[in-house]
């Protein structure tokens, strides 16, 4: 009877510890560091568990964990019509990331399908409202209208739109082999007309240098003549001060022995002072000196005038 009494007391407490067991782990729960937990106790939202150990209330609450990291949804390509009728193939990816796990919970049931239904909504109407032209250069543009749009429209889910990039805009094959061929012809014209500005920018230049070598040239052998002529000149000089200094002496000399020899023409004996100038123009000062002083005849008409030599 005492052993039966035992067994199943050791039965019991066994039973106990494995209740206390199985509670304790479901009262224990761990949340990560990039997670939050949302507790709800008999399905409400009753608080909020941080990250790393967290006890709850074993068969009463319940724990949610949330990730809070920034994270990407892919939006599939689809057909898309511009606003001049060209049918693109466009795809895009959304990257967003949770700032009220509540929100992020309890406003919405399946964020990731709400956010790629409604990129591609406001994709086909950015799209609908340009050109093909104005599609394939306004990328950045569509990128920020359409984060703008979703950004707004996710605020009251809790979440934040950090970036949307459209990744291809592929229109069909006949519009990119049309696109491929306006843009060798643009390519080849912008070639031509880059070599024909580069001929003529060297045929200015051609020109320039010709027309500065030959002022050069012009200004040379004007600058040249100038310093010929300021030679000349300067010689010219020289020599008429050369005449004027060592010259004008004999002129005057030769100038009177044409007067004497004008006037020797008549054979006319003239009585010329033994001291006169005429005598050195003659050159018969030595003559003069060699003749002796004769003495004077009182007969002589010049007797009593002053000394003189007869020619």
């Amino acid at each position: 009877m005492d052993s039966n009494v035992n067994v199943l007391v050791l039965v019991w407490l066994f039973v106990i510890v494995i209740f206390a067991l199985v509670t304790l782990a479901r009262a224990a729960r761990t949340v990560k560091q990039y997670e939050k937990g949302l507790i709800t106790r008999l399905g409400k939202y009753h608080a909020m568990a941080q990250s790393g150990l967290t006890f709850i209330l074993p068969f009463v609450d319940d724990i949610v964990r949330v990730d809070m990291r920034e994270q990407v949804i892919t939006v599939p390509p689809q057909k898309l019509i511009t606003k001049d009728n060209v049918t693109v193939e466009v795809d895009a990816v959304v990257y967003y990331k949770v700032i009220d796990p509540v929100k992020s919970q309890y406003e919405v049931q399946d964020f990731g399908y709400a956010c790629t239904t409604l990129a591609q909504t406001n994709l086909r109407n950015l799209i609908g409202d340009r050109t093909l032209d104005e599609t394939l250069v306004a990328r950045d543009m569509i990128n920020t209208n359409l984060r703008e749009v979703l950004d707004e429209a996710t605020n009251n889910w809790g979440c934040k739109v950090t970036r949307v990039e459209v990744q291809k805009i592929e229109p069909p094959r006949d519009i990119t082999d049309a696109m491929s061929r306006q843009m060798k012809a643009e390519r080849e014209k912008r070639a031509a007309v880059l070599e024909a500005e580069g001929i003529k920018q060297s045929q200015i230049l051609q020109a320039e240098g010709k027309k500065q070598s030959e002022i050069l040239k012009a200004e040379g052998d004007a600058q040249a003549r100038i310093t010929r002529a300021n030679a000349e000149a300067e010689a010219i000089k020289l020599v008429s001060n050369a005449a004027e200094t060592y010259f004008k002496e004999r002129a005057e000399t030769m100038r009177r022995l044409e007067v004497l020899n004008n006037t020797l023409a008549q054979n006319t004996k003239y009585i010329v002072p033994s001291n006169s100038s005429l005598v050195n123009v003659l050159g018969l000062d030595g003559a003069v000196q060699a003749i002796p002083k004769a003495a004077p005849d009182a007969s002589s008409p010049t007797a009593s005038g002053p000394a003189g030599r007869s020619l």
